[in-house]
């Protein structure tokens, strides 16, 4: 399995003065339109902001990561996050996640900005319980949708079994799922969060609330937050561009066949095939002056004939 490590000293953490509790902020679907017309999108499979207390010693180590964060576009596949906090473990490695599958992908455009973010047969791990998971999950998946023109659209879901401290639990969308094991601590799940505006989506499958004090490996207690598979986008500026093609004019096929003087086609009037015939087979705008000298002299050549005859015949 691929795994991302993070260490991070508890003496530089301290002299920052970051002893508070670092909670990554929830999913959420905010208004305003990008500049540059494009949409945004971004997907997160895990998100850690956990506060650890040390036995041996009165201090607080933050415990803030993230596993396949990605902005579009842009996609990840590892299936480990694996954290080293100083103090905690004997300075060994903590397995925050293992899975068999942890993806998320961003695409943004100028039609459309969207979101995923897909996990399975996920073990998500606190310092001090490196034996017991906080919690097991089938199958989580979000998305975000966000199409210019359109109104955005989140989803989650939780599939299959949820296992929390060792216990089968069911979730419920009327509110949060607590756990709670005596010496162990207390997990409080929050299913299936989404909320969008008129140009914005977010999503987040899981949502943990920790308390837990294993009083193990040097570990007093763990708190903080823990969101699995989460997505949002943000619209394109402006209306989605049409694909539909230019209407055409309505022409009509004229056509004309034929010898002589004859013609057919379905045009009428003034630039109708008739006319366009008749320039083919020698009428024009010219033909009535043509036919008029022609029997003028016809006439007068049948004149000249009769004067003729007349002459001899006397």
């Amino acid at each position: 399995m691929n795994s991302n490590t993070f260490r991070m000293p508890a003496a530089v953490l301290l002299a920052t003065g970051a002893v508070a509790l670092l909670t990554a902020p929830p999913a959420s679907a905010t208004g305003g339109t990008p500049a540059g017309g494009e949409g945004r999108s971004g997907a997160v499979v895990l998100r850690t902001g956990l506060d650890v207390g040390l036995l041996n010693k009165t201090v607080h180590v933050p415990l803030k990561a993230t596993l396949n964060e990605v902005s579009a576009p842009a996609t990840a596949e590892k299936t480990a996050l694996t954290v080293t906090l100083d103090g905690v473990e004997g300075n060994r490695p903590v397995s925050v996640l293992r899975a068999d599958v942890a993806t998320s992908k961003a695409t943004a455009d100028r039609t459309k900005a969207e979101a995923e973010a897909n996990l399975a047969k996920a073990r998500v791990h606190v310092p001090g319980l490196p034996l017991l998971s906080l919690i097991e999950v089938e199958k989580v998946t979000s998305k975000a949708v966000c199409e210019a023109g359109k109104k955005p659209v989140a989803s989650a879901n939780v599939l299959g079994t949820v296992t929390a401290l060792g216990k089968k639990v069911t979730l419920t969308a009327g509110g949060p799922t607590k756990v709670e094991v005596p010496g162990v601590g207390m997990v409080s799940m929050e299913l299936s969060g989404t909320e969008t505006t008129s140009t914005t989506a977010a999503a987040a499958a899981l949502r943990l609330k920790v308390a837990v004090n294993p009083l193990n490996l040097n570990v007093a207690q763990v708190d903080g937050e823990i969101v699995l598979a989460e997505a949002h986008c943000q619209s394109p500026k402006g209306p989605a561009p049409t694909t539909k093609a230019p209407e055409q004019p309505d022409i009509k096929t004229q056509t004309g066949t034929g010898t002589g003087g004859a013609t057919t086609g379905s045009g009428t009037g003034a630039g109708s095939a008739t006319d366009a015939n008749l320039a083919e087979t020698g009428g024009g705008s010219l033909t009535p002056f043509i036919t008029g000298g022609a029997l003028t002299l016809l006439a007068l050549g049948g004149g000249a004939l009769f004067l003729t005859r007349r002459g001899r015949a006397q």
